[in-house]
């Protein structure tokens, strides 16, 4: 089991950029897919980005492309999701979540992830 803890939410103003950061420990770091997921008040939960155990595989959903970058630090056991441009429709919760993974790849299906961080939130507001 990996244990996941996020921080760097808050509330900010529209156009404003922060930058989410998961810690993690437990097992291996570079053996995991790691993910950051969001869900709304009433909402599903959906994935925000992804990236492989090595860094060089990402995704993202289409409504954060351009905006947000999602990278990883193996040697600190951290993953980071940068979001710049901040909308009123980024706020959620956002979550990490670690995936065990065999090859360089992703997934963008939340079923898949075993382990997951407490949240911390996000609000875009003015």
């Amino acid at each position: 089991q990996v244990q996941l803890v996020e921080s760097g939410g808050g509330l900010v103003q529209p156009g404003d950029s922060l930058r989410l950061s998961c810690a993690a420990s437990g097992r291996i770091f570079s053996n995991y897919n790691m993910g950051w997921f969001r869900q709304a008040p009433g909402k599903e939960r959906e994935i925000v980005a992804t990236i492989s155990t090595s860094g060089g595989r990402t995704f993202y959903t289409d409504s954060v492309k351009g905006r947000f970058t999602i990278s990883r630090d193996n040697a600190k056991n951290t993953v980071y999701l940068q979001m710049n441009s901040l909308k009123p429709e980024d706020t959620a919760n956002y979550y990490c979540a670690a995936r065990r993974a065999y090859y360089d790849d992703y997934s963008r299906d939340y079923g898949e992830y075993d382990d997951w961080g407490q949240g911390t939130q996000v609000t875009v507001s003015s």
